[in-house]
């Protein structure tokens, strides 16, 4: 495989050159800050949690420095009223305007709430004329396509070191690299191309060499062209292209949750991610934790676990498929049927015991509370009383101290199953890792399991019954190799020489 980057249009992405300065879009970024001569922080970018907006706010938040010698502006898509945007970006935006309030950053922000398309490359050559710096802040960045259009218009680059960043930075040399979950980090960074003018300008220099040099239209047909001529001396046969998706070879499946198994012992996860990397490209990696998508991609970044082939967060609520973990939307319509969530929370919100679990750990899809077992009532009870209400969900009990509720069809374990059937993934052959009660529905039926000794015995004790759940001598990820061996997981694992007809 040879990877050839796109191009981009030099006639659209290029240097300041004045008429910027007039272009009503600078009218609406002006109109937010008390002083918009100052150097621009320029984000452009979906409100999407895995583009990690709140860091960035929260780095310039705490940095005294970065909010005298600049403004931030944060292009975030276009919106009349957030309450009727999807619940991703309504989270995403809500948390920067209270990040804004907190740090009382009136008038050093500008999150315009309309762009249009053709005023992308106005806002680059806007931020270029005033000294600034684009920065994309992203858990994780296929490829990104903003830094290359802003070093087109001479801006210099701070960008996420996950990802195709490395690339476009390693081409251009026009910027740093950052861990988007060090906000020390990014604001040293962002200062050390704001305080130096000859570095600024050396870096806005080199951008543009290297764009002209690797991501222009020429340069792409170039770089085509040269990759492909030798193959058309070959006469080598077309391959029949599959019919399913990429990673159809993928046999098998390897399921776990995070916290329960994976973050407890150093040690033994350093063994388990190798033994996953042996076997990546025959068997398929998933995580699946009541983490949210942001959580989950951030610990797992802290812990150096490889990035999944799937990830089911919120306890099976979303799924999210590599690379760029875009949300499954036919599991959302799917779990979507019957599901009231404002008529459970009446519900809930009256009993006992119960207290809702902060804005983070909720979502459309998820109801998070924390539950007292002495004075609440009982799991029995609570379930009784939801079907009383007519509401016909999912009700989980975690630890003893974490009760969710999902539609009827959202879990770990249907999320699991859907998956194996969009995937073409037998279930015979579908290894399933937990320790605690949100994961009993995942090893339940014709999947293999396995049960790490860390386990919450009270919440797991009837899975000791059921056939084909392997219950771990150890915990944590040394549990779920002692299982991988058991059962003799990747014993058979290969790929196929090549797609059957």
């Amino acid at each position: 495989m040879q990877v050839i980057p796109p191009g981009t249009d030099l006639k659209r992405f290029m240097p300041p050159d004045g008429s910027e300065q007039h272009a009503p879009i600078a009218g609406e970024v002006a109109r937010f800050l008390n002083d918009p001569a100052k150097p621009m922080i320029l984000a452009v970018s979906r409100p999407d949690e895995r583009k990690n907006i709140a860091t960035l706010v929260r780095a310039y938040g705490e940095s005294a420095e970065l909010q005298a010698r600049a403004n931030l502006v944060v292009v975030a898509g276009n919106r009349d009223d957030i309450r009727d945007l999807d619940s991703g970006a309504q989270t995403v935006l809500a948390d920067l305007l209270l990040d804004i309030d907190r740090y009382d950053l009136y008038g050093k922000v500008a999150y315009p709430k309309h762009h249009r398309r053709d005023e992308v490359p106005v806002l680059y050559r806007l931020a270029a004329a005033s000294g600034g710096v684009f920065v994309n802040p992203a858990l994780t960045e296929p490829f990104g396509l903003t830094l290359i259009e802003a070093a087109a218009s001479g801006l210099p680059i701070v960008a996420t070191s996950d990802g195709g960043p490395q690339d476009i930075i390693g081409n251009c040399h026009n910027g740093y690299l950052i861990d988007p979950l060090n906000e020390e980090e990014m604001a040293a960074s962002l200062l050390a191309v704001l305080k130096d003018k000859a570095n600024w300008a050396q870096l806005a220099e080199a951008g543009l060499r290297g764009v002209l040099q690797h991501y222009a239209w020429p340069a792409h047909a170039k770089s085509y062209l040269e990759a492909v001529k030798p193959l058309l001396g070959g006469r080598h046969p077309a391959r029949q292209p599959t019919s399913r998706r990429p990673k159809l070879y993928h046999d098998r499946a390897l399921f776990t949750d995070l916290d329960q198994n994976l973050l407890g012992d150093p040690e033994s996860l350093a063994e388990f991610v190798k033994v996953v990397r042996e076997h990546r490209k025959c068997a398929s990696f998933g995580v699946a934790t009541g983490r949210s998508l942001e959580s989950a991609l951030k610990v797992m970044r802290r812990y150096a676990i490889p990035m999944p082939d799937v990830l089911i967060t919120s306890l099976g609520a979303e799924i999210h498929f590599a690379p760029e973990y875009a949300m499954d939307l036919a599991w959302t319509r799917h779990i979507d049927h019957l599901w009231t969530p404002s008529s459970v929370r009446a519900i809930l919100d009256e009993l006992p015991g119960l207290k809702r679990q902060p804005k983070s750990e909720q979502n459309r899809f998820k109801i998070s509370y924390y539950i007292d077992p002495q004075i609440a009532p009982s799991l029995e009870e609570i379930n009784r009383l939801l079907h009383q209400g007519d509401q016909t969900v999912n009700v989980t009990l975690s630890f003893g101290q974490f009760l969710d509720v999902l539609p009827l069809r959202a879990s770990k374990g249907f999320a699991v199953r859907w998956f194996a059937d969009q995937w073409g993934v037998p279930l015979e052959q579908v290894l399933v890792a937990g320790g605690s009660g949100s994961d009993e529905d995942m090893m339940r039926g014709n999947t293999l399991a396995v049960v790490v000794a860390n386990r919450h015995n009270d919440e797991l004790r009837a899975l000791a019954e059921v056939e084909r759940i392997y219950f771990a001598q150890a915990g944590y990820a040394r549990g779920i190799l002692e299982a991988i061996e058991f059962y003799d997981f990747y014993g058979s694992c290969r790929v196929p020489e090549k797609d059957a007809a």
